[in-house]
């Protein structure tokens, strides 16, 4: 389904849902043939598409050339089971075999405030760079552009998406902030986190947000609904184009 400002695919299980994302995304990275970065999320779904994405690796040597961050993580230690970059270190960059200087996680065993502005100036220095050291083939690293404001422009940023249509560390009810990484603190455990702001998901040039799993159905609804409330929805309208991933068996309007 196409609509203004998305567009939507519907899977019958999770497992299709990863497996044909993971395929989606590996071909686009093969037929793209130059470095990129990325934006990666936690939750269930995000953790069966890092595993499909790590069983492709054989099909696609490309995908070790990208620069990975986060769109948000949790104020906890690297190896804490609550650490988005703890999942996706051990479902996707150890077993891509990853190079260290392309992995760029938040340091949430930080004190927030400072974890967000070393997150923000970690993105920045890579477009005011041009690299974020030496690529895999030992060449320079890929620019993340910038726009005259300042607001680097990743390739790709995967989100999910909760019960209460919450997208990254962006929930329901909370004033949208400017800048790059800002913490938050959220209803959710645990609840000091950092997130990206909404400026970073409106200029990403791509957009995916995979909404999977049981009681999100209403959430999905009022995010794709014309003057949604959700933070999914306050993303959609922001963004010319976002993809969305869904096995969700609800009637979109």
């Amino acid at each position: 389904m196409t609509n203004v400002g998305f567009r939507i695919t519907q899977f019958e299980t999770p497992g299709a849902l990863a497996g044909t994302v993971a395929d989606k995304w590996c071909r686009q990275i093969a037929e793209r043939k130059s470095l990129f970065t990325v934006a990666l999320s936690g939750g269930r779904i995000a953790n069966d598409f890092f595993t499909e994405v790590a069983a492709r690796a054989g099909q696609n040597e490309g995908i070790r050339h990208g620069h990975f961050f986060w769109a948000d993580e949790r104020c906890v230690p690297p190896n804490n089971a609550d650490s988005n970059y703890r999942v996706a270190r051990e479902l996707l960059l150890e077993p891509l075999q990853i190079e260290p200087l392309h992995i760029h996680r938040i340091r949430g065993e930080d004190e927030p405030a400072k974890a967000a502005a070393a997150a923000s100036k970690e993105l920045l220095r890579v477009a005011a760079l041009g690299s974020a050291g030496p690529g895999h083939d030992g060449k320079a690293g890929p620019a993340v552009p910038t726009s005259a404001l300042r607001q680097p422009i990743l390739d790709w940023i995967f989100l999910g998406m909760g019960e209460d249509g919450h997208v990254a560390s962006l929930f329901p009810g909370a004033d949208p902030r400017p800048g790059i990484y800002y913490d938050v603190t959220g209803p959710k455990p645990p609840p000091r986190r950092i997130t990206v702001s909404y400026d970073v998901l409106a200029a990403a040039r791509a957009v995916w947000v995979m909404v999977s799993g049981s009681g999100k159905e209403q959430a999905l609804r009022e995010s794709l609904r014309p003057g949604g409330t959700t933070p999914l929805a306050r993303v959609l309208q922001l963004r010319k184009d976002t993809e969305i991933f869904s096995d969700i068996p609800a009637k979109i309007p």
